[in-house]
């Protein structure tokens, strides 16, 4: 099979590392793909991976190119791609493509839509509301005492979600999302939900438009500093299994969310077919839906792929041709974590172009692989080219080892301003 792969972060290294081991791979593009997803090579041949110059949002570049070299599969990974309709594009030139269609894709490119699609389908979530009014907004906000999240309703990179403790922060948020436009058209209206306490996950199941294969849970670490302090981030590291529920409370968990989920996307017409990313706060009322993710979590997928055992690319076809009910995932029992490390100033204004030392050496430890983010190649260097740049990532017995394993590999890598949060996986561990 050849395969046309579309992203350039952690997440697409991840993906394309994990489908080049599949001996159905005889060729692999990534679109525009970086720095360490070049260096990668298939199982079946030792060919290259190919990095192509076409950024993931040139829809119609990127099917000239899927129907010049006759790619079998293209996999999105972003969703950008996937809310401009990209699926739909390739599906009506009859290319094969996973990923959710533009329909679907609406779960996350609006979250008014979704909001709304879960109180009508009884799917547990945070009281809301939806205004495209900051007078409104900030009225809504006053009313829940300013303990609020107050969202952007489009795409914002993972970013366009303010959480506030009291009336002065959610004013300053409805300001900065609604008057300011910190995340452009994103933010022309606001949905406001209700604070919910308890311990936030990452749910992820494969879909076939017909059943939902759930995976095992998965911890973010959203905010950019220790102690989940400082900004929202696109994600600084993440952790997988969590010791938050058990396998019958996880069983439960999609019985309450996906189960209704599916027969709603059925009842109302939407063909689901690729990755469903809840993010979900474990109440003490039960689990509670906070937004729906249309496509693989970043960096969740660098701890599913480490430790998932099926072949990858058998999977995405499954979910394409609808027939994931044959197939059950296979998990390995190890641990894995994934720390992010980023550029100095992330997520504010940051510097590119900085040397990056000490990956082979990284690389070389057992049971480690460090995946690029946002990195690029200058000469015969690999250097920072984004926010994100690395996502180190290591297997262990338990999370105390793999914890210890991925900081190990951290240690050995060096570039100007490197930051990274020095506690991913921490709340698991005992005190």
């Amino acid at each position: 099979m050849k395969l046309l792969i579309i992203g350039s972060g952690g997440r697409e290294h991840a993906l394309v590392w994990k489908l080049a081991q599949s001996p159905h791979v005889t060729q692999l593009w990534c679109a525009p793909g970086n720095a360490g997803i070049a260096l990668e090579r298939l199982a079946r041949n030792g060919a290259p991976v190919e990095c192509v110059n076409l950024g993931a949002e040139e829809l119609p570049q990127l099917l000239a190119f899927a129907e010049e070299k006759q790619a079998d599969l293209t996999v999105v990974g972003p969703d950008n791609p996937l809310a401009l309709g990209i699926v739909d594009l390739f599906q009506q030139h009859g290319l094969r493509i996973w990923g959710v269609n533009q329909q679907a894709a609406r779960f996350e490119s609006s979250k008014a839509f979704s909001q709304m699609f879960m109180e009508k389908h009884g799917i547990p979530t945070a009281r809301a509301w939806v205004t495209n009014y900051p007078q409104a907004a900030k009225e809504i906000a006053a009313s829940l005492g300013g303990r609020c999240v107050v969202k952007a309703d489009g795409l914002a990179l993972g970013k366009g979600v303010l959480i506030c403790a009291n009336q002065t922060e959610a004013g300053k948020a409805v300001d900065e999302i609604m008057v300011r436009k910190a995340f452009g058209t994103a933010g022309a209206r606001v949905v406001i939900q209700e604070f919910l306490e308890g311990v936030e996950i990452s749910l992820h199941a494969l879909c076939d438009g017909q059943t939902a294969k759930l995976f095992p849970t998965s911890q973010d670490h959203k905010r950019a500093l220790d102690g989940d302090l400082g900004l929202n981030t696109g994600g600084m590291g993440t952790y997988s299994p969590t010791p938050y529920l058990s396998e019958t409370q996880l069983a439960d968990t999609a019985r309450k969310i996906l189960d209704p989920f599916m027969r709603g996307c059925v009842a109302e017409g939407i063909d689901y077919r690729g990755i469903l990313y809840p993010g979900v706060m474990l109440t003490k009322d039960g689990p509670k839906v906070l937004e729906f993710n249309a496509r693989f979590g970043d960096p969740e997928t660098q701890v599913y792929l480490t430790r998932l055992e099926n072949d990858l690319v058998e999977l995405l076809d499954a979910s394409v041709s609808g027939t994931l009910g044959n197939t059950e995932l296979q998990w390995s029992p190890l641990a894995s974590v994934c720390v992010v490390m980023a550029s100095g100033g992330y997520p504010g204004s940051y510097a590119k172009g900085k040397v990056i030392s000490g990956l082979a050496a990284a690389n070389g430890l057992p049971n480690t692989k460090v995946f690029h983010a946002g990195t690029a190649t200058s000469g015969d260097q690999i250097v920072t080219n984004g926010g994100r740049v690395l996502g180190v990532t290591a297997l262990g017995r338990d999370l105390s080892a793999a914890q210890a394993a991925a900081y190990a590999a951290v240690e050995q890598i060096r570039f100007d301003g490197a930051m990274f949060r020095h506690d991913i996986a921490a709340k698991a561990l005992p005190k």
